[in-house]
């Protein structure tokens, strides 16, 4: 079985070392980059199963870089950052990263959160990565929502979590609480405002009624119901 690729974008050369020596320890591949645009160049050629990103870069700012790849790339994006303030890590997560964690770090609970995210990216049967509902067909091999006319709209790792968790669950209850120990992540403002942002954009990216949405119900003080009819291919 090939070894699960993370990659390690920060300018600083000691952090991306003592990343790559615990994650190459706890059975990981890496490849680190001190600059955005060497990273972007090397992603052309292969997809990473996690992105570790800084978000301050001498040549760009991190947060451009994990929104491109939560659109593009449909990897794990997590960002290592010394920006402490909840506004920088509600920004983080709405613009499709899939965790946060603040410098400085014990490299132990990267480790443990990258194997987290990827134990819930296979927790869904794998055997069924297609889906299809109410005119839809959503492709979480290749990130993509197909409508009836062919049709292509992506979404990114993030959405597809939250799509995915709603897909399994049709026609029930799901709330805050169960969307949380699901996906992950700390429970609180941040986490609510990122789930949020994700069911916009996929409601948007459904073609949803903002006002009068059919598939992803609101119910409000519980959580959301996904009312579609979906089968598994």
């Amino acid at each position: 079985m090939t070894k699960p690729l993370v990659t390690i974008l920060d300018d600083e050369p000691a952090i991306r070392t003592m990343l790559a020596d615990a994650l190459e320890d706890a059975g990981f591949r890496t490849i680190g980059f001190g600059r955005a645009r060497e990273f972007e160049a090397a992603l052309k050629h292969q997809t990473p199963d996690v992105c570790l990103v800084d978000l301050s870069l001498p040549d760009t700012d991190g947060l451009t870089v994990v929104h491109k790849l939560a659109l593009e790339k449909g990897a794990i994006v997590i960002i290592i950052s010394g920006r402490a303030k909840v506004q920088d890590k509600v920004t983080g997560l709405e613009l499709g990263a899939d965790d946060y964690i603040i410098k400085p770090f014990d490299p132990a609970e990267v480790v443990a959160r990258i194997r987290a995210r990827l134990r819930s990216s296979k927790a869904e049967p794998q055997s069924s990565n297609s889906a299809i509902f109410n005119g839809w067909v959503a492709h979480f091999d290749s990130y993509l929502l197909v409508d009836a006319q062919g049709v292509e709209t992506p979404f990114s790792h993030a959405e597809g979590e939250v799509l995915r968790l709603f897909l399994n669950s049709p026609k029930r209850l799901i709330s805050r609480s169960q969307m949380q120990q699901s996906l992950g992540g700390a429970a609180g403002e941040s986490f609510d405002r990122a789930m949020d942002v994700r069911i916009s954009r996929l409601r948007t990216k459904l073609r949803e009624d903002p006002k009068n949405p059919q598939l992803i119900k609101t119910i409000y003080g519980a959580g959301y119901i996904f009312l579609g009819d979906v089968s598994w291919t």
